[in-house]
């Protein structure tokens, strides 16, 4: 009988690798080694050799960086996601492309379970479940770090250390690390160790090497520097003029951003498992595309559309947070978002400097704001009659006498 196949996400760290291994001998099994390439960089140097040294079968590597700028940052950007008010779901937009591909190798290759390292606390294991489930609702996944067999083997990090190298399992890993990492096209996201304590600050002279993506804002350059962002129905398609795909966008906006010292997020949020997390993250390039993106809204973009948008944030982020992009709901959501961009055309003029985006102009060729019937001065175009404003202010104060006349009345 042929062995069973299994398809595991492997990021070639100590965790992954050691499940590699765990894996295959716990289940007999033909392990499929599985690493989407959006964004990682250096990460990704020599990790097929390690996963194929460690026991996999077959190691895939797929550069899915174009298709992760275009079909998840792009719509997800255009809904104005930001998780509580702060987080811009750089780790969170990842999964569901990575459940995605994860899914078609083991449709391609007949493997009958996907299995991940995400742990029994975090968000990731039920971002790569729910996902998974909407796209093949017969796939089998396993979760090692949620089975009591693989978690009383290995209990802490030293007894991982130690099963690989026993193993000859070909890792790099310390026994005391002070926070991990999670790196994409999109952002940096550091969490655990040393951050969980709230009061510690990663912004301090001390931990300056912590961060990758920026420079620290009073390390940033002197003299601000000038960006144009070009926008075609919502979405960025030029820089200063040069037309760029939505990968080379983001490229070039993390390298801008993170040389001004741009994006940098320190909060407490809270997980869909129940639990609040420290998480401190890095986003340069998708913190000036958000700002360019509102601010290209604020000319072409309907009041009552944008209003209705932006009433469904706050579910949009959540749905996007706790794994729910293949969901009907969210697909919906996208259909309205979609049409609300139609006419999100235009160009922006931001400012970078020392951490901060200023507003620099914006100019549309289908821009609602007009200035002759905007002016203090006369209107040319006599749209406006500043009289009528009398019967507007008496209409909508009718409520407000009547409220106060009767709680004046029961004093």
């Amino acid at each position: 009988m042929p062995k069973e196949k299994i398809v595991l996400a492997y990021s070639g760290g100590l965790d992954t690798s050691v499940i590699l291994k765990w894996l295959k001998e716990t289940y007999d099994a033909e392990i499929i080694a599985f690493t989407a390439d959006i964004g990682q960089k250096e990460e990704l140097d020599g990790l097929e050799e390690k996963a194929l040294a460690t026991g996999a079968s077959k190691v895939y590597i797929d550069d899915l960086r174009d298709e992760f700028a275009s079909d998840f940052i792009y719509p997800m950007f255009q809904s104005g996601a930001l998780y509580e008010g702060q987080y811009l779901l750089g780790t969170s937009i990842a999964r569901p492309l990575i459940a995605k591909r994860m899914v078609d190798i083991a449709i391609a290759e007949g493997a009958t379970a996907i299995a991940h390292g995400a742990t029994g606390k975090g968000n990731d294991q039920v971002r790569f479940e729910l996902n998974a489930a909407a796209l093949s609702p017969s796939i089998k996944v396993i979760a090692p770090w949620r089975l009591e067999e693989f978690r009383s083997q290995f209990p802490g990090r030293a007894e991982m250390i130690a099963y690989a190298e026993a193993n000859g399992i070909p890792v790099q890993a310390s026994a005391a690390k002070p926070y991990s990492m999670d790196r994409n096209l999109l952002h940096i996201s550091y969490e655990s160790g040393v951050l969980e304590d709230p009061w510690f600050d990663p912004s301090a002279p001390e931990n300056k090497g912590m961060f990758l993506l920026s420079n620290a804002p009073e390390d940033a350059p002197d003299q601000p520097e000038y960006l144009e962002l070009e926008f075609l129905k919502g979405d960025c398609v030029a820089l200063n003029g040069e037309p760029l795909s939505p990968l080379q966008v983001m490229e070039k906006l993390n390298e801008l951003g993170g040389k001004h010292g741009i994006g940098r997020v320190d909060m407490v949020e809270n997980r869909f498992v129940g639990m609040k997390s420290r998480g401190v993250y890095e986003t340069p390039g998708g913190t000036i595309l958000f700002t360019a993106h509102r601010k290209m809204e604020s000319i072409t973009m309907d009041r009552e559309v944008m209003n209705l948008r932006d009433s469904l944030i706050t579910r949009y982020s959540t749905l996007v947070y706790n794994g729910f992009w293949f969901a009907p709901e969210r697909l919906a959501l996208q259909a309205l978002v979609k049409e609300s961009q139609k006419n999100v055309t235009g160009t922006v003029r931001v400012k970078l400097y020392k951490g901060n985006i200023i507003g620099a102009g914006v100019k549309s060729p289908v821009s609602l704001y007009n200035p002759d019937i905007a002016t203090m001065e006369a209107d040319p175009t006599q749209a406006y009659d500043q009289g009528d404003a009398t019967g507007f202010i008496r209409l909508n104060a009718l409520r407000l006498k009547v409220s106060a006349g009767v709680a004046e009345s029961n004093k």
